[in-house]
């Protein structure tokens, strides 16, 4: 469907494509990846046709349709959300809004050419299936999270972020035969994620995807495109296939790389040794040419990555934060209402909600950026806490340097430490005096994490910490997060990162919050499984008959295995956060890590009975 021909591009002196070729069939799921400036934003514009290559070209097929979502795009309409929705039915939106005019004029001054017109639109109607149209447009923008007032409402209200989801919900509608995606998740929260994500695995249609999410590009891609150094390179398989392949190819490149730098200084030797020699100097000649023909292995460049750990931080009480009865509202328009919870040491609590219903409220509620309306809510003995906060034109000082911001989040910090704190973030030498304004939205991201990381909290609250950062730094991330002892309450809309890293899911909702223990998959089996019922599975079975005295036994020994997985999941909990007594290596940190492990394992095992009851 896609012919890539020889495709070269250059910026200066940067050579971006260096005559690429590939071909996409129509029905191909391709991840593109490639670090950032490797060109896959360029890559899909001339794809798409809104910019030129040097040279080479793109050759779609004819009778293909294709779709082209941008990072970021301008929409501007009069309509309402819905309407705008439904006018991607460009020739149904346009017979049903010239019926609507016929049907005024015929009110007031009918003659028989407009009921001929009339009577014709209808027919043509019929045949564009109108219905499903209506339950298509619901559907999707139901599925990306736009409330039924939203939909109601004018485009013109929409932020940035929804007015992005409803151009993604237009593409959707048109059914195009292959998409061309980049960064479509860039605007959605973790439920709307969860959607879009099942809506691509059910849709039959082909796409290539730039995504810094590794779990949609592990679910969905059957093969990547790496863009590397001017070229681009195709692995079979998904994301996770792709990095081992990559791994493997450069360490045997480096292996082959080493045995030839030893086969070349041997062979060196023996020419010095042979010049020397005036019956031997014809041999050396000879020899220097074949030396010389060598087709030289190369190693790729090195990447920098960002590479830090956490200071050591003074131990908090059992309870670090306490909320009480908290609810807020703006206005008339309540946010959320009831809202209880506690967060113990060493616990990493993902918030998970809608956009919408108030996560940042909730963080900003309890560092004291908002007024408490009505509750409580306590820090405990000896919590120090810091905010990493979603958006960082907020929280820096835009006119200020990277250093100037960073000292100011830590006055107590000689310097010296700060330097080379930054350092770890790629910020070095005379970087460090740039003003934060002229930063892209990933170094604004590691700058306001240097001046979380620096306040020695015990306490986290990260809100969307994975804003703007690639799959190697959010790796780098969850890795320093994993290791550090505190405690964290944090959001993020980044599946694989969530689950990597949270040992409870708090989910926020405009009545209150649900705490579950374990990681996302394991709250997302949780909500599956408490959606209905044993009783209700069997009675709404008419194939089943089942005797009292059987459905007794069978609810008793359900009960049984709810009871036990209770039980187990209170004592990993405990084990958990016993991860803070012991030092990292001893003995006693072994000896916690194996209980845990087994008792994870029997309440997998206790899982799997339990669900087998329901069955």
């Amino acid at each position: 469907m896609i012919h890539i021909k020889s495709l070269s591009l250059s910026f200066g002196e940067q050579t971006v494509f260096d005559k690429i070729s590939f071909a996409i069939s129509q029905d191909q799921r391709l991840g593109l990846v490639g670090a950032n400036g490797s060109g896959k934003s360029t890559l899909l514009k001339i794809i798409a046709g809104f910019q030129k290559a040097d040279d080479g070209g793109v050759s779609i097929a004819n009778d293909s349709t294709f779709a082209y979502m941008p990072q970021e795009v301008v929409l501007k309409s009069s309509k309402s959300v819905y309407e705008e929705a439904f006018s991607s039915f460009e020739q149904l939106y346009k017979l049903q809004k010239e019926s609507i005019d016929l049907e005024k004029k015929i009110e007031t001054a009918s003659n028989q050419e407009l009921i001929d017109r009339y009577a014709h639109i209808h027919q043509e109607l019929e045949h564009h299936d109108p219905h499903q149209a209506i339950s298509d447009t619901k559907k999707i923008l139901n599925g990306l999270g736009f409330s039924q007032d939203q939909q109601n409402s004018p485009v013109s209200e929409l932020s940035v972020g929804w007015k992005m989801r409803l151009i993604l919900a237009k593409l959707l509608l048109k059914k195009a035969d292959f998409y061309l995606f980049d960064e479509p998740t860039n605007h959605l929260d973790i439920v709307a994620k969860d959607w879009f994500l099942n809506f691509l695995k059910e849709s039959s249609f082909g796409f290539l995807l730039v995504c810094h999410d590794r779990y949609f590009l592990d679910q969905l891609c059957e093969e990547i495109v790496a863009l590397e150094h001017g070229q681009a390179k195709r692995y079979k398989g998904n994301y996770s296939i792709y990095e081992q392949q990559r791994d493997h190819n450069l360490a045997v490149l480096e292996k082959a790389y080493e045995q030839q730098q030893r086969d070349i200084k041997r062979r060196i030797k023996t020419i010095e040794r042979f010049r020397a020699k005036s019956s031997k100097a014809k041999m050396a000649k000879s020899m220097q040419k074949e030396l010389d023909k060598i087709e030289l292995i190369t190693l790729p460049p090195s990447t920098k990555n960002v590479n830090f750990s956490f200071p050591e931080v003074q131990r908090s009480g059992k309870t670090v934060l306490k909320i009480k009865d908290v609810a807020h509202a703006f206005g008339d328009k309540k946010i959320f209402d009831n809202v209880t919870f506690e967060v113990e040491r060493g616990q990493k609590v993902a918030l998970i909600a809608p956009n919408g219903t108030g996560k940042s409220t909730l963080f900003n509620l309890i560092c004291k950026k908002l007024e408490l309306q009505t509750g409580s809510i306590e820090f405990g003995y000896k919590v120090n806490h810091a905010l990493f906060a979603q958006d960082q034109n907020e929280s820096l000082d835009l006119d200020f340097s990277i250093l100037q911001n960073v000292q100011g989040s830590c006055s107590n910090k000689p310097e010296k430490t700060v330097r080379s704190f930054l350092g770890s973030f790629l910020f070095s030498g005379k970087t460090v005096d740039k003003p934060v304004r002229v930063l892209s939205g990933g170094e604004k991201n590691r700058v306001s994490m240097a001046c979380v990381l620096l306040q020695d909290a015990n306490l986290l609250l990260l809100d969307e910490p994975t804003n703007h950062l690639d799959i190697q730094s959010k790796e780098v991330l969850l890795k320093a997060l994993n290791a550090y002892h505190g405690t964290i309450l944090f959001v993020s809309h980044d599946r694989d990162f969530v689950n990597k890293m949270a040992s409870h899911i708090a989910e926020l909702s405009s009545d209150g919050i649900q705490m579950y223990h374990g990681n996302y998959e394991s709250y997302l089996y949780q909500k599956n499984q408490s959606s209905g019922s044993c009783l209700t599975a069997i009675t709404n079975n008419p194939t089943k008959k089942v005797k009292k005295k059987n459905l007794y036994k069978q609810q008793k020994e359900s009960k049984k295995l709810e009871n036990k997985i209770n039980k187990l999941e209170k004592e990993i909990a405990r084990l958990e956060i016993k991860f803070a007594d012991f030092e990292y290596g001893t003995d006693e940190y072994s000896k916690n890590q194996n209980d845990l492990h087994q008792k994870k394992v029997e309440l997998a095992q206790t899982f799997s009975l339990w669900e087998a009851e329901q069955s």
